[in-house]
């Protein structure tokens, strides 16, 4: 691989980050090159509709950008324990560093608790020297409060004692469901970082139709609400 850097994109807020890394994998057309099992992974298959079943796993694609090399990293589970969570993430870099990989970038999603109409991508660098070069590119830091759980934050650190240079950007979300909006905002902000040309309009259909749906559970909570407060006689709500 050519100057390559490595993205994470696994399960976690919002499914912020897989969202973001599956949708460069489909657009970019990038190509499976590994397949990483664990039996920290929790212990059921996944039934496919052709009658058939399959371990959980996660996934390497491959691609190529440029000149500049781009290995991302998805999947269908994190590790279940703190001990699993370190050692596959010891396993993840070691796959990694001897094909060059120097960057990391990992994704996820930062909960608000609310409803976001336009997600920022905020950051957090394994240092202040890291800070700075991709806070160029619009990335928001010092925002942040609280703990990175998982993947995200443990991939950084633990290639910050091998000396390899990583952050990890979060996009705003609610944090209660699917946010391809925030998804939209971290392709985005990649396309500036990697040089990609990635489209979002396939983002943005999965968005409207959140957006859709949110607002219907809204309208409908507002119903029952207004329903509730009329009520006299619901003397059975305590």
């Amino acid at each position: 691989m050519k100057n390559p850097v490595f993205i994470c994109g696994l399960p976690g807020i919002g499914l912020v980050g897989k969202l973001a890394a599956e949708h460069i994998i489909k657009e970019a057309k990038g190509a499976l090159v590994a397949v990483l099992y664990s039996p920290s992974f929790p212990h059921h298959v996944i039934m496919r509709k052709n009658g058939t079943m399959r371990m959980l796993k996660n996934k390497f694609f491959l691609v190529r950008n440029n000149g500049r090399d781009i290995l991302i990293l998805v999947g269908d589970v994190q590790a279940m324990t703190p001990e699993a969570q370190y050692e596959i993430t010891g396993k993840i870099l070691d796959y990694i560093q001897p094909k060059g990989c120097r960057e990391i970038i990992t994704l996820g999603g930062y909960g608000t608790g609310k409803i976001i109409p336009a997600p920022r991508v905020l950051g957090s660098a394994i240092s202040k020297k890291f800070v700075a070069c991709y806070k160029k590119y619009g990335v928001i830091f010092g925002e942040t409060k609280g703990a990175i759980i998982g993947a995200a934050g443990l991939i950084p650190m633990l290639a910050r004692l091998r000396g390899m240079k990583a952050v990890c950007l979060m996009g705003e979300t609610h944090g209660a469901y699917a946010d391809p909006k925030s998804a939209q905002s971290i392709v985005l902000i990649l396309n500036k970082i990697l040089g990609l040309n990635v489209g979002i309009g396939k983002l943005e259909e999965r968005a409207k139709a959140s957006e859709r749906f949110m607002k219907n559970i809204e309208d409908e909570a507002k119903k029952q609400m207004n329903y509730l407060s009329k009520g006299d006689d619901l003397s059975y709500i305590r």
